[in-house]
């Protein structure tokens, strides 16, 4: 019998448990770790409340958390509560699926006023992250400024945007949905330090902001190049553009119809961040030219009023006590997924933050195949090892109060009874509220 312990239960530890499954069917059991005592990771806490239907990949990853060879161990902190050393000793291997969860920092001059977020911390404060659920963000203000051209900086435009009827169907948390309903901005500005050529949002997600019942997209048509320049681009990227030119071509008095500007400031670098009393009140821009792709400074510079700015420019893993770390790239040290014998990482651990949640199920694949690979060549020794039941002797002496996927069950149905008319559930965002529903 092989053990494998996955650390994190988002798409990249539920894929790579399916893999595992496949390649070595009765003779593996895996022991799928979380820190939270819920499941899914960014599927629950990280892909927008309005994205229901991408939410539904969950139901795969159910099916695999609920066959008998597979055990969802939650509210255990790896690193914390038992090490990766430990998790080595009593595992074949050991798969770091934890993610990107840290903001990538902003790095400038003021980023540490009052109202300045990370898009890790806000877009967690609007899904319920339980970390994050008493960020409590002044929405009171006129002009939100959205640093970043993703599809997580369209994410937090759009949820600014809408009216409460348009969060009908979601899972937005009832603490963001009431400041939301409350909230007074008349402008959202989409920063971006490159062109419409450079940006990284989708087609389909960058579509959507032309649908708002009070906000409408505004893209000025000298920002944009020659059109016969699109033809370069890749087919995802060209069709973005399109929709950027739909933008430009909306006349200006159906554009006024709607009190609430979505900006798309391209070519414009923040620099610093002002404010007042601690608090920000307008973000230093420097205009850039793109030269190969780059963003470079042109020495032009404006300030842009702002009441709230949230910054949307990536993620980072966040480092374990003995495991290899890459500062400068914000994800473990790894040869292909390879860390040290018997230690490997998947998903953005692995990558960094790249790609879509379908990216993760190749990349899962992928390291089982190397798993196998090792596990041939003698490389991981010859099974024997304690797995799950050495972990329960750890867990039981440190008195862990582990949470089954038994028990996120029962947490699910209390959720979904708690549910506001037309959402699917009303998540807890208190970790011992989690706890206190299973039983």
């Amino acid at each position: 019998m092989r053990h494998i312990a996955i650390i994190g239960s988002g798409p990249a530890g539920y894929y790579t448990a399916e893999a595992a499954q496949k390649a070595f069917g009765e003779d593996v059991r895996i022991d799928i770790f979380d820190c939270l005592p819920v499941p899914y990771g960014l599927i629950r806490t990280g892909v927008a409340p309005d994205h229901q239907s991408i939410k539904g990949v969950a139901r795969r990853y159910e099916q695999v958390a609920l066959t008998d060879n597979v055990r969802f161990v939650g509210n255990v902190t790896v690193g914390r509560d038992i090490s990766v050393e430990e998790l080595r000793s009593l595992y074949d291997a050991v798969v770091l699926a934890t993610g990107a969860p840290k903001d990538r920092p902003l790095d400038i001059p003021g980023s540490d006023l009052v109202n300045v977020f990370g898009s890790a911390a806000f877009v967690g404060w609007y899904n319920g992250h339980p970390q994050f659920a008493s960020l409590d963000p002044d929405l009171s203000g006129r002009t939100a400024v959205v640093i970043g051209m993703g599809n997580v900086a369209l994410d937090v435009a759009r949820i600014l945007a809408k009216t409460e009827a348009e969060f009908v169907g979601s899972d937005i948390v009832a603490h963001a949905l009431d400041a939301l309903r409350a909230s007074c901005f008349e402008r959202i500005v989409l920063l971006g330090r490159r062109g419409p050529h450079q940006i990284m949002m989708t087609p389909k997600e960058l579509g959507e902001l032309g649908h708002l019942e009070r906000a409408a997209p505004h893209v000025q048509r000298g920002d944009l190049p020659p059109e016969a320049e699109d033809a370069i681009l890749e087919p995802g990227l060209r069709k973005s553009v399109a929709v950027l030119r739909q933008f430009a071509a909306i006349p200006e008095d159906i554009r006024g119809e709607k009190p609430v500007a979505i900006e798309f400031a391209f070519c414009a670098q923040p620099v610093e961040l002002l404010g007042k009393d601690g608090r920000v009140t307008g973000v230093v821009i420097e205009e850039t030219e793109v030269v190969k792709g780059k963003a470079v400074p042109t020495g032009r510079r404006g300030t842009l009023a702002a009441d709230l700015v949230i910054s949307c420019i990536g993620y980072r893993s966040v480092p374990i006590p003995g495991v290899p770390f890459e500062e400068r790239e914000g994800r473990f040290a790894n040869d292909e997924g390879r860390i040290l014998p018997g230690l490997y990482c998947v998903g953005w651990a692995r990558r960094g933050p790249s790609g879509t949640i379908g990216t993760n199920r190749p990349d899962g694949y992928g390291i089982v195949e190397k798993i196998a690979e090792d596990m041939a060549a003698g490389q991981l020794g010859h099974g024997g090892k304690q797995g799950r039941e050495g972990f329960d002797a750890i867990a039981k002496s440190r008195a862990l109060d582990i949470v089954t996927f038994r028990d996120w069950k029962k947490i699910e149905e209390a959720e979904q009874k708690a549910a506001r008319e037309g959402a699917p559930r009303e998540k807890f965002v208190d970790v011992e509220a989690m706890i206190r529903a299973r039983t």
